[in-house]
């Protein structure tokens, strides 16, 4: 528990940082790679953001291996509230009524997943270990096909002229697939490293797609989240990106790593009601920015005559 508490600390702080970094950079784009890498290595802000987000990693590794996926992810959620809270006071985002209910429920959320666990002198909820690598690739590859597809279509679309500005849930759920597949593979590295022998541990984490889909989902990622973080709010896109992860890798995490479900019926009931409440709250996100209001024309002087041509 302590170490996905400081992961959450250490992931809301990294996005903090990064986006107040970003605010003050040239605006970056997705299709100039080298530009927005240079950039960004250029301010040690966002260098700073991204020594926490790596530190955060590595809590995360801990986590998954004394965690369920599907108890991990819950308690991950919890930085959501966090992250809002530096949002406002670092970054001077204000959130809408809508979103503070959201909250509201993402904690309701995290209590149901929390409560849900189960722990005992037999050791609690099982944690899985491994998972064929066949189901691996055939989960992640069309996921990480399908969040390139869909951060390119909300590009299209924000370009269209006359469109109420976005606050980013698209490129949320787009990000949040690739951070899905990175948590996967994660949870795959985290299981190599209970090998005995450092050099059979690093042969057979080699031999396996997990690296390779860190690889992917770290460039890909990088470039996706920070094109996206610098144009929206940090306090709406990363719940999003948050949200759609800690599901993706809740649900599929836990069927491909064949984790049982708890067998207990109100346990089972709690986990399901947690994991169903953040996803209406994903789908209760505003998907646009209200456009700031036009000014009015300036009124006349009580008492003044209106001038009228002849």
């Amino acid at each position: 528990m302590g170490a996905a508490l400081l992961a959450n600390t250490l992931y809301s702080l990294g996005f903090v940082l990064e986006k107040r970094a970003l605010t003050a950079l040239p605006q970056v784009s997705i299709r100039q790679p080298a530009r927005l890498l240079r950039l960004v290595l250029g301010s040690p802000l966002w260098i700073g953001g991204s020594l926490s987000l790596a530190a955060g990693f590595g809590a995360q590794l801990v986590v998954y291996r004394t965690l369920p996926i599907a108890a991990a992810q819950g308690i991950f959620v919890s930085g959501l509230v966090l992250l809002v809270l530096l949002s406002a006071r670092l970054l001077g985002e204000e959130t809408s009524g809508r979103e503070r209910y959201a909250l509201g429920a993402i904690l309701a959320a995290l209590l149901m997943v929390v409560l849900s666990l189960r722990e005992g002198p037999d050791g609690g909820d099982s944690v899985g270990r491994a998972a064929p690598y066949p189901l691996i690739l055939l989960v992640c590859v069309p996921s990480l096909a399908a969040g390139v597809w869909l951060y390119n279509s909300a590009e299209r679309r924000t370009r269209h002229r006359h469109r109420l500005p976005t606050t980013g849930v698209e490129y949320g759920v787009a990000v949040g697939l690739l951070y899905g597949v990175s948590s996967l593979a994660i949870k795959g590295v985290s299981s190599h490293l209970t090998t005995s022998g450092v050099g059979g541990a690093l042969l057979d984490l080699l031999r396996s797609p997990y690296p390779y889909l860190l690889l992917f989902t770290g460039a890909f990622g990088l470039v996706m989240s920070q094109a996206a973080l610098q144009r929206c709010r940090a306090s709406l896109i990363v719940p999003v990106c948050t949200t759609v992860t800690c599901l993706y890798t809740a649900v599929l995490g836990t069927l491909s790593f064949g984790e049982a479900l708890p067998e207990d019926p109100l346990r089972l009931a709690l986990r399901l009601a947690g994991t169903g409440l953040a996803l209406t709250v994903l789908m209760s996100m505003p998907r646009h920015d209200r456009r700031p209001a036009q000014p009015s024309p300036p009124q006349p002087p009580v008492g003044a005559k209106e001038l009228t041509p002849p």
